[in-house]
């Protein structure tokens, strides 16, 4: 990692905890920052910046050390993301998609599939995400309709894929696919197979969102496209699901985290705007109206924070955390929204404005109560897991 930073394990210290943050910060104030404003409003591709984060090592964050990566629990990572998010959503994005596709090839690939990949997914030699969502299928994964037929040493893909991070200038995804059409649990049908760009696969067009900005989200069509059956994550049909669920509770909390830098930023620049804006002659900050709004705000950021961190925490000790997960990603994600439309009230018309980043948080924090599981789906899996832990 750059600035002397070396490769830690799980369990880092305290004190290699804030050797990696600080040089993060170094990062985004000389890297990210100063060009974050003109990139999004541009939706320009941040290369500049992807080739900073590869010389830091955020490909291979949480990446296990005897593959290359920085081997970083999730609390660390978390905290990583909040500030990266605080500064550019959007940078987030381009690492997260990247890390749970590699988190899937860790926890459930061979040893082969582990060597072959994981040490270039660790440098960003190659980069990439996860094929899940298509036209008529996101929430409901089950209703997935591309396949993937073997034909002798591969399997050959058709279908397609939509609103996916990382497509574009990405060289590798994790596919969810088909590979059995009859087989009852519907679960069953699915496998996860590691995809390398290659004749019949081809991004279709590049999607113009309302933010999020600046990383690439792709349709892609697969037409006969052959992946080698050494490429069948774990190397077992019918695993797919399971498999893709357990990396996006890392997904989930790192959404959660972007929402706690979304409404930290949010925080921030409306406390430091309401002491130098007056009305009536005193800063607004005196203003009981705005100061209840404050109040809720920074009880917002801290209350997310701590759900991340529980989250985390529970993702690190190997404890099943879909509750933790789905918990920290629906309060942090409406703190972010909450947050974003306060501020820019605070801010009044320059909140509103293209000139500043107040309207670009206001247009960002949409996206996590979307993203990796409605807030009604995490809603639905909070409540039927509470249930399932306390059995009457």
């Amino acid at each position: 990692m750059a600035g002397g930073v070396d490769q830690v394990s799980d369990a880092v210290t305290q004190e290699q905890e804030q050797i990696i943050l600080d040089a993060v910060d170094r990062f985004l104030e000389r890297d990210v920052k100063p060009y974050a404003h003109a990139l999004e409003q541009a939706d320009e591709y941040p290369q500049d910046i992807v080739d900073k984060m590869k010389e830091l090592g955020l490909f291979g964050a949480t990446i296990g050390a005897e593959y290359g990566g920085l081997g970083l629990g999730a609390r660390t990572y978390s905290e990583i993301v909040a500030r990266v998010s605080a500064v550019w959503m959007s940078v987030s994005g381009i690492f997260n998609s990247h890390l749970i596709m590699s988190a899937a090839v860790e926890r459930f690939g061979t040893e082969e599939q582990k060597q072959r990949y994981l040490p270039r997914f660790a440098t960003g030699e190659l980069r990439g995400g996860i094929a899940l969502t298509e036209p008529d299928a996101g929430t409901d994964l089950q209703g997935i309709r591309t396949h993937a037929v073997r034909d002798g040493d591969h399997y050959v893909i058709n279908g397609a894929k939509t609103w996916i991070s990382n497509s574009i200038q990405g060289q590798v995804l994790a596919v969810l696919a088909k590979t059995e059409k009859r087989s009852d649990p519907r679960h069953k049908q699915m496998s996860l197979l590691i995809t390398e760009k290659g004749e019949g696969f081809r991004v279709a067009r590049k999607l113009e969102k309302l933010g999020y900005r600046g990383i690439d989200t792709g349709e892609l069509l697969f037409e006969d496209h052959r992946v080698p059956v050494e490429n069948l994550v774990g190397g077992s049909e019918g695993r797919g699901l399971n498999q893709i669920l357990g990396g996006l509770e890392l997904g989930r909390i790192n959404v959660a985290a972007r929402g706690v830098g979304i409404a930290r930023a949010s925080l921030d620049e409306a406390v430091a705007y309401s002491q130098l804006r007056k009305t009536f002659g005193q800063p607004i900050c005196e203003h009981q109206a705005i100061q209840i709004k404050l109040a809720d705000m920074a009880t917002n950021v801290e209350a997310a924070r701590l759900l991340v961190r529980s989250a985390a925490e529970a993702y690190d000790r190997g404890e099943r955390c879909d509750m933790e997960a789905g918990m920290a990603k629906l309060f942090a994600s409406e703190a972010a929204l909450t947050n974003s439309l306060e501020c820019m009230r605070i801010h009044g018309a320059y909140g509103y404005s293209r000139e500043f980043n107040i309207e670009r948080y206001y247009r960002d924090a949409p996206l996590l109560a979307i993203g990796e599981g409605t807030n009604e789906l995490q809603r639905t899996i909070i409540a039927r897991q509470l249930i399932a832990r306390n059995p009457a």
